[in-house]
């Protein structure tokens, strides 16, 4: 009974160190109970978000311009006690949970478990979604949906690249990411913006991004119900063809600049 009790006690220990200050810490990008300190310049962050906006930013003289190394981190501050210590979940001092989830191979602290991190060896960082919901593609080399295991079109290193819209980096963008039909990717956000514009066709290779065939089917009846001449019938202009439903009204489209 007596060993039941101590037990039950050290549980209810862990349990309030696990949730002291929980929520009430951190910054706009993670809710945390502790800081980093930066390897590369040696001062103190919330997180490395923190640090690339402070110090990547176009405010900064190009060549004092950095990024923080995430895996070289290896001092962090608890922000209830404010010890400096060693990377670890539980603070040296006060004993308190400095993440729900940590990672010790990406230095990697967040309260909001909701997110279902996850660490893939492969891709060498943290991600969210749970990881039973993705799968890391070898020759992508990176994680995607399992919805998309057996239908995405493969494009070596398809998100080790900036995003062909808002040139931010891919790989460990913390937007959401989108893989176009052909196998390219970039930021949701910017696919949606590009929508707006009336442009659907990647940024990369010109090919649709969507299905255009109710599209190619207005063109045709347009085609259709404006015969060529006689004198350009059987003139022919060649053109590159990214799309294989582009190439049906691209001839007609051609014909008819050649009228001006």
């Amino acid at each position: 009974m007596e060993m039941g009790f101590h037990e039950n006690e050290q549980n209810q220990e862990f349990s309030n160190l696990m949730e002291i200050g929980s929520g009430h810490y951190g910054c706009s990008h993670y809710r945390r109970r502790c800081k980093i300190r930066a390897p590369c310049c040696d001062e103190i962050f919330d997180c490395r978000h923190c640090h690339n906006e402070a110090k990547d930013s176009l405010h900064i003289e190009q060549h004092h311009r950095h990024e923080l190394p995430r895996h070289e981190v290896s001092k962090v501050i608890c922000s209830l006690c404010e010890t400096e210590q060693d990377v670890q979940q539980n603070c040296s001092n006060c004993g308190v949970c400095m993440g729900k989830y940590f990672c010790s191979k990406c230095k990697f602290f967040d309260d909001d478990l909701s997110k279902k991190q996850y660490h893939c060896d492969d891709c060498g960082i943290c991600r969210t979604g749970g990881e039973e919901n993705f799968f890391h593609c070898k020759r992508c080399r990176c994680c995607y949906s399992k919805i998309m295991e057996d239908k995405h079109r493969c494009v070596e290193g398809a998100m080790h690249h900036n995003c062909p819209v808002c040139f931010e980096y891919l790989f460990d963008s913390t937007r959401d990411i989108t893989v176009l039909r052909c196998g390219h990717t970039m930021h949701l956000e910017c696919t949606k913006d590009m929508g707006l514009h009336n442009r659907y066709t990647c940024p990369v290779c010109s090919k649709s991004i969507c299905d255009m065939s109710n599209l190619w089917k207005k063109l045709d009846e347009e085609v259709a119900a404006y015969p060529m001449p006689k004198l350009y019938e059987n003139k022919m202009v060649n053109k590159m063809k990214f799309d294989i439903s582009f190439s049906c009204v691209c001839l007609w489209l051609c014909r008819l600049s050649d009228l001006d």
